[in-house]
């Protein structure tokens, strides 16, 4: 079975956001940083070289692959913010419908620029994420 190239690192999430070169998605990181802060209970970790992670939950799929993942978590990525959410964006559909513009993957959302979203169901969205069965199996793929 291969394994995780995304892992826990001892890089400083704080530091990592502040080297965001462009002011306006270094202030969407850091807004994103802030609600994942509230919901998560936890603090984040770096996650590789871009991901904000937040949480952490234990998983095991049906051919016995298991690991550690984060629950909630996020990127500044060259086309867009990617949220990581942990979970099945399928059942989500009139939060998805009230978010605003986006785009999404399984288990992640793309979003440009947080003014193109409600930021409420946006928070609604993370702590979602977040109240999932802490051991149980996620939405997400990784």
């Amino acid at each position: 079975m291969a394994e995780l190239k995304t892992k826990p690192t001892d890089v400083d999430p704080l530091a990592f956001l502040e080297s965001i070169p462009d002011p306006a998605r270094r202030q969407d990181c850091a807004e994103l940083f802030e609600m994942m802060s509230e919901s998560a209970g936890e603090p984040p970790v770096m996650w590789g070289g871009s991901i904000v992670g937040f949480g952490s939950l234990q998983y095991r799929y049906a051919s016995g692959h298991s690991g550690t993942w984060f629950r909630a978590g996020f990127a500044s990525r060259k086309q867009a913010l990617t949220l990581y959410l942990m979970l099945d964006l399928d059942r989500q559909g009139e939060r998805l419908a009230a978010l605003g513009k986006h785009k999404r993957g399984k288990g992640c959302l793309y979003i440009q620029r947080l003014a193109d979203v409600d930021l409420e169901v946006l928070r609604e969205l993370i702590a979602a994420s977040f109240a999932q069965d802490r051991h149980g199996s996620c939405g997400g793929s990784h």
